[in-house]
């Protein structure tokens, strides 16, 4: 990689750093990005990386290991839940029970519980994973009893839109509902609220988030395929 790249990777984790208040945590969204481009990304101060699929996410962690925690934010089908338990230190897209049910059964295999996000689908989209926000309180609470998933919050992409203001409605309908299952289910830590992206970020954290997913304002726009 370019040493320019490099250095404007470094920049901009820098800045967003110093940016983001206390108690956000920063994930760095690396799908389709290059090891050395994580590898630069982890260089200047990130601790997790994010990634969408199980099979892009084996070369970066086989090359970086430990020095980023490593969270699945993608959609995570049930065939790669052994791969996903096995490289990952958090799923963030955990969106129905079966899907929960398969987790639980690899952790065991392999004698490890797994924190996870339960992602809720604010938009509505049909075309998009995620539990409806009507329907959260009946998975989550499933999910927690299961013996090796660890529920710590909630996850939510959003609609692609123009505007980021155009999210805040479901940013906000997302908090109200981590705050109510923090008080209906007191077996469950709700910790995490991962919420906004590159271009809505400043809009989640004003609406409570507590973990953002940046990729393009990190490493720049990613390269066409």
């Amino acid at each position: 990689m370019p040493s320019d790249n490099r250095s404007a990777i470094h920049e901009n984790v820098r800045r967003i750093l110093a940016e983001l208040p206390d108690g956000v945590a920063l994930v760095a969204a690396a799908k389709g990005r290059s090891v050395e481009e994580i590898v630069a990304a982890v260089d200047a101060g990130v601790r997790i990386v994010g990634q969408n699929y199980v099979q892009e996410a084996e070369a970066a962690v086989e090359a970086i290991g430990k020095a980023a925690e490593w969270h699945l934010i993608g959609h995570l089908q049930r065939n790669k839940a052994k791969d996903a338990v096995r490289l990952f230190d958090m799923v963030e897209s955990v969106d129905s029970l079966r899907l929960a049910r398969r987790l639980d059964r690899e952790c065991a295999e392999l004698d490890r519980k797994m924190p996870i996000l339960i992602e809720i689908n604010s938009g509505r989209e049909p075309q998009k994973s995620g539990v409806l926000p009507e329907e959260a309180l009946e998975l989550v609470a499933a999910v927690a009893r299961l013996e090796r998933l660890d529920v710590r919050g909630l996850m939510t992409m959003g609609p692609f839109v123009e505007d980021p203001e155009e999210l805040r409605p479901g940013f906000r309908e997302t908090r109200a509902l981590f705050e109510k299952l923090a008080v209906e289910l007191r077996d469950v830590r709700m910790e995490i609220l991962s919420m906004g992206m590159s271009d809505s970020y400043r809009v989640a954290i004003e609406e409570g988030a507590t973990m953002v997913r940046i990729g393009t304002a990190l490493f720049g726009p990613r390269p066409r395929v």
